[in-house]
This record gives structure tokens, sequence and C-alpha cells, in this order.
């Protein structure tokens, strides 16, 4: 059964991405699943550690500002005057809006598993991932009726329209798990014997195979997109390597960041032995390196990609879909190289 599991966690991911493609027929009409999935992967994530024991470090704060300046960034440069007149083919204003989303989701409920398979820190990304949806539920109120205006409404109408959907959906989670710990830790059994909240070690995975089963649906929508609507092979391209070059970059600058600017802890159960005893790295400076680099680098494609068919250009979400594959696959590329140095 050990082997068998590590076998699923070895190629989950990819047989998800390939899955999903082929089975599009069906899997693109489980599409109003996604919210619902991505508030339980949520839950389950801010279940494992109680919000009293977070710890935000510095490495947290310059993260989420590289990640909201890329996002605001990028947006304004790709829409410039000038590309747009160097590249008279290119639908710059889809390319924008994609690329804006690939760095401005939020990350990944499952990144504190990935990076505890690494041997990351799963109590500093569960902070990071809590601090940057907190960021996100702000952010994108904000930004999108600027960017995509709703039909005729004001901006104070859009955000509050934005702001009553995306709310509820990033914070709703965290705050229904503070409060099953919070009455837990009340009950007077428990308050006698000492006892507090611990999601079981059996649980903890939850979110990442809840994650391969949403990829599932969104290969089949997105593939689905693709072959029943007429698109630009221009714009495609472009969304393509752009999706592609962030991907890449933020997974790099999250490993940096975290490099330069190690945590001083990593809490009590700051990497899951259980599914990788092997991983960790022995320096703080090696744990940050891996926690930083799944807090930039793996994003909530999931939400990302119902953001873009709700509030954005419809092509936007051709984006966070391959930002999608290309960070599954990058991650299945470091889960079995983590396997082979235990093997």
């Amino acid at each position: 059964m050990k082997s068998l599991k590590t076998l699923i966690d070895k190629y989950a991911l990819l047989a998800a991405l390939v899955i999903g493609a082929v089975g599009y027929p069906f899997f693109r009409h489980l599409t109003p699943l996604l919210p619902p999935l991505i508030f339980i992967m949520l839950f389950f994530t801010f279940c494992k550690v109680n919000p009293l024991d977070l710890r935000l470090h510095k490495w947290h704060f310059i993260t989420l500002a590289v990640q909201l300046s890329l996002s605001v960034g990028i947006y304004y440069i790709l829409r410039s005057p000038m590309l747009t007149s160097r590249l008279p083919h290119l639908n710059n204003e889809v390319v924008a809006q994609s690329t804006m989303l690939c760095f401005l989701m939020p990350t990944a409920t499952a990144a504190p598993i990935i990076a505890g398979k690494l041997g990351g820190s799963i109590q500093n990304l569960t902070c990071f991932t809590l601090l940057s949806n907190f960021a996100t539920a702000i952010i994108v109120p904000l930004f999108f009726p600027i960017v995509n205006p709703i039909g005729s409404m004001t901006f104070t109408s859009a955000f509050l329209l934005i702001l009553r959907h995306i709310t509820p959906l990033l914070l709703g989670p965290f705050l229904l798990a503070w409060l099953i710990r919070l009455v837990y830790d009340h009950l007077p059994r428990n308050k006698r014997a000492g006892r507090t909240f611990v999601l079981p070690r059996s649980l903890t995975s939850i979110p990442f195979y809840i994650w391969a089963g949403t990829i599932l649906i969104l290969m089949g929508d997105i593939v689905d997109s693709l072959v029943s609507h007429p698109f630009d092979i221009y714009t495609l391209v472009g969304i393509t390597v752009w999706a592609t070059v962030s991907c890449l970059l933020q997974f790099i600058l999250g490993r940096s960041i975290g490099k330069r600017w190690p945590a001083g802890s990593h809490g009590t159960d700051y990497q899951d032995v259980v599914i990788n005893p092997a991983a960790a790295p022995k320096t703080k400076s090696g744990i940050s390196r891996i926690t930083a680099g799944q807090a930039l680098g793996q994003k909530n494609t999931t939400l990302a990609i119902w953001m873009a068919q709700t509030y954005l250009l419809p092509l936007t979400a051709v984006g966070p879909a391959i930002y999608m594959i290309v960070q599954n696959l990058f991650n299945s590329a470091q889960l079995a190289r983590a396997a082979r140095q235990i093997s």
C-alpha cells in the first residue's frame, strides 16, 4: 500500500492533466463543482495549523510584495502603446490580463503538502497561504473593475459584486476552521484532558487529491473551449509563452527570496516526515528556499480560471490553464527527484 501511495503521489498531477484533456467531453460539465472544491481545499489547509501559532517572517512580506507588484506592473507593461504597436497581430489586452492573473493568483491550497513532501515548512507555507488569500480577497475586487469594467456598472457596484463572491470563498474556510478549533478546544472534556484540535494525519493530504480532481475538471473545460471556439493563434502563443515564463520565474524568485531571507523557525511539524522522511534540507536557508519557492510559484489555478471566466475576458482563462500545466510538470519533476533521494 505504501508503494502504491508513493506512485500515486508522484504521478497524480501528470495523470490528471492527461485524463482531463482526453475526457474533456465529460469533465467540462463538472465546472459548477469548482467553487465548493476550492472552499474544501482551503478548509482542510487552514485546519492543519492553529492561527494562534502562526508566525509571520520577513520572506512572507517580501514574497507578497513581489507577487502584487509583478501582477500590476506586468499588466500595464504588456498593454503599453509601445508593445501594442510592435505586435499588431497580438491581442495585448488578453495577453496582459492573462499574465496578470498568473502573478496575482494566491498560493495553492495544496502547496503546503507539496512543500512538506519536498522538505519545506508546512507551517510557514500555510501561514503564507492565508496571507496570500487575504491579499487576493482585497486586491481582486479593487483591480478587476479597472482592468475589465462589468457592463454599465459603476466601480463601487462592481467592487461590491466581486467582493461578495470572492471574500466568502477565500475567507469563509479560514473562519470555519477557526470556529471548529475554538469549539473543540473549549469543550469541557477536552479542556480537562488538555487536548487541542489537531487534524488527523490521514486527512492532511486531502487538499492534494482534491486539487488533482480539480485539474481533471479544469483541463476538460479548457480543452473544450479551445475545440469549440475559434481563437487567434498569435494571441494563444503569446499567452502560452508568458504563462510559462511567469511560472518558472516565480519559482526561481521565490527560492531566491527564501534563501536570502530564511525564516528563524519552521514549526514543530515543519516537514511531512511520513510522506518523505529524507527530503528535508538540513539548513534553515534550505528549508526556507523550498518553502518560499512553492509559496510564490505554486498557484491556485482553479480559483484563477474561475475568476477569469467570471470577471475577465474569456480567453484569459487559458493563461492560468497553461500555468497549471507547467507548474504541475515542474512539481511532478520535483516529487520524482525527491522520491529518488529516498529510494
